[in-house]
Parts: structure tokens; C-alpha cells; sequence
């Protein structure tokens, strides 16, 4: 898949912009602060419906305006489809295919496939476990659309629970206690829960799985190999609830140190209804501790994805150097999953590398260089053309203020 041509009204700095593009390397240069990130955000925004630098829509909009347009024609082998998406203040969002009639805004995803790294991503080795989770979930919408239904309904249900739990907690810290009335409620709720974080563990868990080996090979071609990448999802099913750091709620052992790893295997072998089951002993033993706490101890939302170099955290104990390898080790193997899930010609995501050459040594330059200029199509920033390596043949697009100028190779 390659992007044949993107057009953005109000969205960011843009008032409107045309940006036609070709298939394997395109870098967009110009100075830092001119748009070149808002340009290649606007297309991550396609594939997740969600911007990797802010967690709320409002701040995509030009300033003043109530609505930002993002129109994008994409070709897939000998087929090209158009896709519209438009984002706005006070109404949903609603899109549009072939310009068709307007439809809801989920309905477009899995059309555009990218996989976009950008230098927020060393959240993804530095930061809480909300990071990591994101980055799975994210990828698992883009592999399968319906695992955006399924966080929803995990996100609803969760909500419904823990407004329960804050008012069974007022009521166990009172005189009347917890009455039977909110103690048969929370059974109902905990089998809603059960049943939606087994639907989300489970694709959570064959994600790693498949992420693994890519992480691995990944990590090793960019660096000397000295230190193995490892990924090992942290469930809070194998952690006794509440020992979880409280901050966030995912890291299993609150001194830094990596917890010993489940079974090999043990959680990934269990069907959804073997890890329902499990979720429900599991909300059952923590329950005491929930209602002192008023707030929900087990399921996905405490869980997190360990990333090791060799026997040590890579949080905490990565340099910075191995931190980028990392967390770009995280995204290639993202680009090699989506590749391998839909193996057919023409469907191969948009890789993105946002500002990333600035940030490597040369020899790290190189290497990855070497390994992304087989994609079908690449699209880099950078604020000097002078940081991208030399290995890279690419097609020039200067960034200028409001706009875009093509310079050709």
C-alpha cells in the first residue's frame, strides 16, 4: 500500500494542504516548527483514529475552526480507494469512503495501514505501563478493526465497576456497611468484566506472541547484538491484586525488579473462557482489597509488556542509545506483523519515521537505513536533509511555511 496523494483542511497549522507522493522514500524536510510532524500525524490519525502526540481530538483542529478534514488516496496493488475522515468539536467524528455517504468514523479503520514512529515512542521503554498498553491495543485495531468494539466495551464495563466500587467503599466505611443489594450488583459486574477482559487478554497475548521474534531480529540488526531483546506480558492474573504499583497499576513489583515470569506459555494456552474463568477467582480474592480501595485491581488495565535487554529492565536500565533501539525495535516488528497478517501484494503498511536519523549515530543511521528501504513506501522527517543517510535514496518534499513544496530527488 502506498499513499497517493493527502490533502488536509484546518487540521494543526494547516489551513489546507496538498501533498502528492510516490511509492518507496519520501523525506520531508524543513525546519523544526514548520508542520513537517502534523503532516505525517495526519496520517497515523487514518489508521487508529488517534494522534500518537495528544489524547484528546481538540488540539487537531486549527486554531478558531470547529472542523479538520483529512482526505487521503490510497492504492493497494491495482485498486485505489478514498478515504475521508472529519474531525470535529461538538459532534462526532464521521468519515467517508470513495465519497460515499458520510458513515461512523471506526468504519475506516483498517483501510489505511501505517505503522509511525516518532521520538514519543521512548514513552514506550521510559514511561508507565499505560504506554505499552496503548501500543498494543493501537496495533491490534489496525491488524483487526473489531478490537476497537472490544476495548470499548472492556473501557464501559470498567467504568460501571469502578463507579460501583467508589459507592460500595463509602458505604463499607459507614455504619450501614455494604449491603447484599450492592454485593449481587457487583457479581453481575464482575462477570461483564470477566467476560470483556478475557476477549481483550487474549488478543493481547497472541499480539506478543507474534510481536516476539520481529522485536528480537529487530533490536540485533540495529545494534552489535551484545544484548537480546525479550517481551514478557505481565498479567495482573499471575500478580496478587494490589501489589501493583499504584501510580499506575501495572508494574509487578514496585522495587524495579523484574517478577518472575508465569509458566511458559500458561495464559497464551487458555481459551477465552478458561481466562474468564480465571478473572472471576481473581476478582473474588482481591475483592476486600477493591473495597477499601474503590477501584478495580485485576484485569487488562493493570497489565503491562516488560521489555528486557538481556536479564535487566529496559526501563530504568537502558541507555539512551538502547532506548531508541528499543522502542524502534517495537515498531519495525509492528511494520513486519501487519506485513506478514495481510501477505498479499500491495498490502505492506506506510512506514513513518518521524525525526528519527538526528537522534542515531552514523552506524546506527545505516542500519536502519538498510532495513526499511525495501518498504513500499517510506516516509521520513528531518529538519536537515543532510541527517538522512546516504543509503537511503529518497524523492525530496521541502516543508514550507503553511505548505509544501516538491524538490524531486
Amino acid at each position: 500500500m502506498f499513499l497517493e496523494h493527502l490533502s488536509l483542511t484546518d487540521f494543526r497549522s494547516y489551513e489546507q494542504v496538498e501533498l502528492s507522493l510516490s511509492p518507496g522514500v519520501t523525506v520531508l524536510v524543513g525546519s523544526n516548527g514548520l508542520g513537517k510532524t502534523n503532516l505525517v500525524e495526519s496520517i497515523g490519525y487514518l489508521s487508529s483514529l488517534a494522534s500518537h502526540r495528544v489524547s484528546s481530538d481538540l488540539p487537531l483542529l486549527r486554531i478558531g475552526t470547529e472542523r479538520s478534514l483529512i482526505r487521503a488516496q490510497l492504492v493497494r496493488g491495482e485498486q485505489k480507494v478514498m478515504v475521508e475522515v472529519e474531525i470535529n468539536a461538538s459532534r462526532a467524528n464521521r468519515a467517508r469512503i470513495n465519497r460515499a455517504n458520510p458513515v461512523r468514523a471506526r468504519d475506516i479503520l483498517g483501510i489505511c495501514r501505517s505503522v509511525l514512529f516518532a521520538p514519543e515512542d521512548l514513552a514506550l521503554v521510559k514511561g508507565d505501563p499505560a504506554n505499552r498498553r496503548r501500543f498494543l491495543d493501537e496495533l491490534l485495531v489496525v491488524l483487526a478493526p473489531k478490537h476497537a468494539a472490544t476495548r470499548m466495551e472492556y473501557d464501559r464495563v470498567l467504568k460501571q465497576r469502578n463507579a460501583l466500587l467508589k459507592s460500595a467503599r463509602a458505604a463499607h466505611f459507614s455504619r450501614s456497611g455494604v449491603n447484599e443489594g450492592q454485593l449481587a450488583t457487583l457479581d453481575v459486574w464482575d462477570a461483564h468484566l470477566a467476560a470483556a477482559a478475557a476477549k481483550l487478554l487474549a488478543a493481547r497475548l497472541d499480539l506478543v506472541e507474534r510481536l516476539r521474534p520481529y522485536m528480537a531480529e529487530a533490536y540485533a540488526q540495529l545494534t552489535d547484538g551484545t544484548k537480546a531483546l525479550q517481551a514478557i506480558y505481565r498479567s495482573s492474573l499471575d500478580t496478587p491484586a494490589g501489589i501493583q504499583d499504584m501510580h499506575d497499576g501495572g508494574s509487578a513489583d514496585i522495587l524495579g525488579q523484574p517478577a518472575p515470569p508465569p509458566e511458559d506459555g500458561e495464559l497464551a494456552n487458555c481459551t477465552e473462557d478458561e481466562l474468564a474463568k480465571r478473572y472471576i477467582a481473581a476478582l473474588s480474592a482481591a475483592r476486600p482489597r477493591e473495597l477499601d480501595r474503590g477501584m478495580t485491581l485485576v484485569g487488562p488495565h493493570r497489565d503491562d509488556l516488560e521489555l528486557l535487554l538481556g536479564d535487566s529492565p529496559a526501563r530504568g536500565y537502558a541507555s539512551h542509545g538502547e532506548s531508541w533501539s528499543v522502542a524502534l525495535a517495537l515498531r519495525l516488528a509492528s511494520f513486519h506483523v501487519l506485513g506478514a497478517d495481510s501477505p498479499i501484494a500491495g498490502n505492506q503498511p506506510i512506514l513513518i519515521l518521524d525525526d528519527v536519523f538526528a537522534e542515531l549515530d552514523a552506524e546506527r543511521r545505516s542500519k536502519l537505513a538498510l532495513m526499511v528501504a525495501g518498504a513500499e513506501q517510506v516516509l521520513v522527517t528531518a529538519a536537515v536533509g543532510g541527517d538522512i543517510p546516504d543509503e537511503l535514496a529518497a524523492a525530496h518534499v521541502q516543508v514550507i511555511p503553511g505548505g509544501v513544496q516538491a524538490r524531486g530527488l
